[in-house]
């Protein structure tokens, strides 16, 4: 029988692994660093519309809102939009070789969404259309967080454009979905993932992360319920839904092979 996660192959040049050493994280080193986790008091998941959408993009944010509700099976919503204006001309910039638009990551981290995180919330994570810098000696990062205060950020911009075709459309989607769940699972306590092919696991690039999975490895996967509360049967059967309902075929195909797979084992 062939199985459904595979331990990652010999990293290609220029991949997460081959650039950095990490030695993964356990279930027990996991729970032992005290992750943040869902609480009766805190138990939301808000998302921060920051900065201008098109019609697609918000689309792709809508559907993005919809699979993070089932991935950590808490609920999510989606704060009034908020206009560039709220982030000052010091924390933008113009890349001094590119010409592109960027906003700063740590100002929108600690003055536009510290300032708003609502008591109910684990997490409050901002979505924009702009690209992002963390600190002017870098070119750009596709996002940013903290482990601990809750609150992070990451950008659409270099996603492509899903008003171009269908194709592009779900190409968005999978890498807008893939780094949404990603990032907020850093934002539980989980670090890189080495063991598995994993959802978890690092890339350095849009290519290395088209090759990944949306599919949390067990060793991880344990980890997100323990976080969120969440029910394995539950978490695969409402994104194996998703991934039918918006032509996600492998992403349908695989989550449907896992949930067979739990079935066989009487769980």
């Amino acid at each position: 029988m062939t199985p459904l996660h595979e331990r990652p192959g010999k990293p290609e040049a220029g991949d997460w692994l081959a650039e950095h050493e990490e030695d993964g994280q356990t279930f027990e080193e996991w729970l032992a660093e005290k992750p943040v986790v869902a609480t009766p008091e805190r138990d939301h998941l808000y998302i921060q519309p920051l900065g201008p959408f098109s019609k697609a993009e918000w689309r792709i944010l809508t559907l993005t809102v919809d699979f993070m509700g089932r991935y950590f099976d808490l609920p999510v919503q989606v704060l009034p939009h908020l206009p560039l204006s709220v982030i000052p001309a010091r924390a933008q910039r113009e890349h001094p070789e590119w010409g592109t638009h960027q906003l700063h990551t740590t100002y929108i981290l600690d003055q536009v969404l510290r300032p708003r995180l609502p008591k109910d919330a684990v997490a409050l994570i901002a979505f924009t259309t702009v690209d992002l810098y963390p600190e002017p000696s870098w070119n750009f990062v596709f996002g940013e967080a903290y482990l601990r205060r809750r609150v992070g950020v990451w950008s659409m911009h270099r996603f492509g454009d899903p008003s171009e075709s269908k194709q592009e459309f779900r190409t968005v989607l999978l890498r807008t979905i893939g780094t949404a769940t990603h990032e907020t699972g850093h934002m539980f306590g989980m670090n890189h993932c080495t063991a598995w092919e994993c959802n978890m696991a690092g890339s350095n690039s849009l290519e290395e992360a088209d090759r990944g999975t949306l599919a949390l490895c067990p060793e991880c996967l344990p980890k997100l319920l323990w976080a969120t509360g969440g029910n394995a049967r539950r978490h695969l059967e409402r994104l194996a839904e998703f991934s039918r309902t918006n032509g996600l075929a492998d992403e349908a195909r695989f989550y449907a092979q896992e949930l067979e797979a739990i079935g066989r084992a009487g769980l």
